[in-house]
């Protein structure tokens, strides 16, 4: 029986040029011979730390893969170090943290693989098959993609390399994915919804009785489905202002205004001071996962509702456990002390999710606590177990299920490092870089890559307080700005290039 084709054209999946590219079967690098291109980390005192730097990265150059013949893949890709398939958001973390390895390898290009894959509709599947590119799962499953955050990474990228080229490239592929999210994944309110596989986070308790908490929706609306398209519907309009694309995205405009509005009357749990999922007839579960905080990142709190609902990541009987941050409240009965997967494990995305929301919120010092913790027990647990793990437990520094797991792992100890616990963020389309010196021993990053070409040294000498001065050294191969704080001061330094800055700011 002749089966029917039941897409509907995207007009914009027309534009996707990464669907008829030529197969890339470039020779993939190794980290012996990449090494001396990767930033080079400092810091006195933490040398195990810097050991497991360089365990991530030579990891995760040993799980970057050639693409198969038949597979539809177009370029080489870091694998997701779990079944030999390729998944969409274990992808697009991994690549926070691989746009530091740009010079070497450029991780990015990963995604190109889902692109080639998207539907004529604008689907692209979550987990496809490296050997053959076979999709693991039928479109309209409610497991068959997402999280919708192919545009945070995206974007993320655009913002460290100012790669306009690829920018244009992927927009019309991430509209039209985003169209095809909004016509079957959400409800007649407006809202998203998903299920466990499809949210990631396998197997929360969130759904009512008698659903499968690992493949149904629940008819539930979605809190953190919902923030995520709310988070991407930003970046897309931000897309489409550097693109001058904007008559495209009014939609989208409408759109966030309208969940934005919604989330915060129909979602926002008083009774928790915390946003929560909403079931069919109108409840809200009482339910507190790491998954409501994409709500910082999408930007949606008032500001009257901000110090209450983070007050729920210091509170010790609820996300602020010895290892921060768990995917599960410390307080809800399900909860497990050795992680349970979803249940109170430690996940590499989830607490990178939850920094970045603060950073956006900006409550830069619990970050920095945040960040801290997180790295100090993943080290831990390296040199006691000897590498990186797919999670880890809540209660003590300790590695959980897959081995050798870089994938998404590599993000504390690169990503991590650089941005919380060091303090740089880059702003490469202001040509600045940030730096928020927060440690008192002696640290930095020779060959810091800042956009494509230029690479910073950076060191900041011993301190006695955090409001002391810093004394720093720092020389960029271009001119470059670098905006410095500390305690309660800032101070804005212009370099040239390679004109060493020397002293006390």
């Amino acid at each position: 029986m002749m089966s029917i084709d039941t897409h509907v054209d995207n007009p914009l999946v027309h534009e996707n040029s990464f669907i008829h590219r030529p197969m890339d079967q470039s020779t993939p690098p190794q980290f012996a011979t990449s090494k001396d291109k990767l930033p080079h980390p400092i810091w006195e005192g933490h040398e195990p730390a810097i050991d497991c730097y360089w365990k991530a990265w030579e990891l995760a150059f040993g799980n970057i893969r050639k693409p198969n013949e038949g597979s539809g893949f177009v370029s080489p890709f870091i694998d997701t170090a779990f079944n030999n398939c390729l998944f969409m958001w274990d992808s697009a973390f991994a690549l926070m943290f691989g746009r530091y390895g740009v010079r070497a390898f450029n991780f990015q290009k990963t995604l190109d693989n889902f692109y080639a894959h998207q539907h004529k509709d604008g689907y692209i599947c979550r987990e496809i098959q490296e050997l053959n590119g076979e999709e693991r799962f039928e479109r309209f499953d409610p497991s068959s993609t997402g999280p919708n955050i192919l545009p945070w990474c995206e974007w993320e990228y655009f913002m460290n390399t100012g790669d306009l080229q690829r920018l244009a490239d992927v927009f019309p592929v991430l509209l039209a994915y985003s169209h095809w999210f909004r016509k079957h994944r959400s409800w007649p309110d407006g809202t998203y919804w998903s299920s466990g596989w499809g949210c990631g986070m396998d197997n929360q308790p969130r759904l009512p009785a008698g659903y499968s908490p690992e493949f149904d929706h629940g008819h539930m609306s979605w809190v953190d489905t919902t923030c995520q398209q709310v988070l991407a519907n930003r970046i897309l309009i931000d897309m489409a202002k550097v693109l001058d694309r904007e008559q495209e995205v009014s939609d989208l405009v409408t759109e966030t205004k309208h969940l934005e509005t919604h989330l915060n009357e129909k979602m926002w749990n008083e009774q928790q001071q915390f946003y929560t999922d909403r079931d069919r007839d109108g409840s809200l579960s009482d339910l507190k996962s790491i998954g409501s905080f994409w709500a910082l990142l999408a930007d949606i709190l008032p500001e009257e509702r901000q110090e209450c609902f983070m007050a729920h990541l210091e509170n010790e009987t609820e996300f602020n456990r010895p290892h921060r941050v768990p995917t599960l409240s410390a307080d809800h009965p399900l909860y497990d002390p050795e992680g349970g997967y979803w249940l109170g494990g430690v996940w590499a995305p989830t607490t990178y999710m939850v920094l970045r929301g603060l950073s956006k919120a900006g409550k830069h010092k619990l970050a920095h606590e945040i960040g801290v913790n997180h790295v100090e027990n993943v080290v831990t647990a390296f040199v006691n177990q000897g590498t990186l793990f797919e999670n880890y437990a809540p209660e003590k520094a300790e590695g959980k299920f897959k081995r050798d797991f870089v994938g998404w792992t590599g993000l504390p100890p690169i990503a991590v490092l650089f941005e919380y616990v060091f303090g740089l963020r880059p702003e490469v389309s202001q040509n600045t870089l940030r730096w928020d010196v927060r440690l008192l021993e002696k640290h930095g990053v020779n060959l810091y890559p800042f956009g494509v070409d230029t690479l910073v040294d950076l060191l900041c000498e011993q301190r006695t307080s955090t409001s002391e001065a810093p004394t720093l050294r720092i020389v960029s191969t271009t001119d470059i700005e670098m905006v410095v704080s500390w305690g309660a001061e800032e101070k804005n330094i212009s370099l040239r290039a390679n004109i060493p800055f020397k002293g006390v700011i």
